[in-house]
């Protein structure tokens, strides 16, 4: 190899280098953030987990090992919580992806004024969620809301749920709510996936005399798999993390039946003062939320191709 062909591998190689530090440089800062603010809380949280930690005691800590995993999986209350959860992830999942898919393929058509449209059904996610959540809280007064005012109107007064003041409609209208608030948000994913399908892909099924549902299922659908995926698992992860709508209206009211992991994560550590045990109850949040991920992640396989 001559010296000239190896001075121009040297500099090769010292740019690489150069680029690679460059970029551990630039991502440093992030990174410090992360282990900051992310991952030095939560290997805390799991310390004082095994510890007998209360807010503000004077009493010296100790090391309890899993007593507080015992206490909290022998809870009912719990249990419950861990049910409401369940029931609204396998309700708000697919409604909300669904409705977010329909406003997303509304949106994306040549219409006149279509932008405007847009912003509008984004609007709701830019709310602040404790502003929309006291919205819906005086939206479903059984008094003076409009949605009873609404169901007097349509059914002659038959129809007059308590909706938030009931067990039987409380989560019910926790889930309307919530789907109402974060379906703009997928939308916009959706918009931005259905906008990178190439439109030779609807060109060609037309000719081969596909109708518009047919290009829905065989071109649109598995065009969108991947976005689909991330969609999904993007809104499990938030339907498990409900707290806000919660606490503005019904703070896990009536008799529990809107209780969530999170709302007895906060009654436990900070009304109960009891932070050991909140964090064990944090860590088995994450432990279910990192395994159902999982097996969606699974299940639903992304297409690398």
């Amino acid at each position: 190899m001559t010296t000239r062909a190896l001075g121009v591998r040297s500099r090769l190689r010292g740019g690489r280098l150069g680029n690679e530090l460059w970029g551990i440089l630039y991502t440093l800062p992030g990174l410090i953030l992360l282990g900051i603010f992310l991952i030095a809380p939560f290997v805390l949280a799991i310390y004082l987990s095994f510890t007998n930690q209360r807010l503000a005691s004077p009493l010296p800590v100790e090391w309890v090992g899993f007593d507080n995993y015992s206490r909290i999986l022998g809870d009912s209350d719990f249990w419950n919580a861990f049910k409401n959860n369940m029931i609204f992830a396998a309700v708000v999942v697919p409604v909300q992806t669904a409705l977010a898919l329909w406003m997303a393929t509304l949106v994306n058509q040549k219409l006149r004024g279509v932008k405007a449209y847009r912003a509008i059904y984004f609007l709701p996610v830019v709310t602040v969620l404790t502003v929309t959540a006291v919205v819906w809280f005086l939206l479903f007064s059984p008094d003076s809301g409009l949605v009873n005012g609404f169901l007097d109107l349509v059914t002659f007064g038959t129809v007059q749920p308590g909706w938030l003041d009931s067990t039987s409609t409380a989560l019910l209208a926790i889930i309307i709510m919530s789907v109402w608030q974060g379906a703009g948000f997928q939308m916009i994913i959706l918009l931005a996936g259905l906008q990178d399908i190439p439109q030779e892909l609807y060109e060609a099924a037309s000719i081969d005399g596909a109708t518009k549902r047919q290009q829905f299922l065989y071109v649109t659908l598995p065009q969108l798999r991947n976005t689909l995926i991330f969609v999904i698992t993007v809104t499990l992860i938030l339907a498990f993390r409900l707290f806000d709508q919660v606490w503005a209206t019904t703070r896990g009211g009536p008799l529990g039946a809107t209780d969530t992991m999170m709302v007895q994560l906060v009654n436990t550590g900070y009304e109960r003062k009891l932070i050991a045990q909140a964090s064990a109850i944090a860590v088995v949040f994450f432990v279910v939320v990192l395994t159902l991920t999982l097996i969606q992640r699974v299940l639903l396989k992304e297409n690398r191709d």
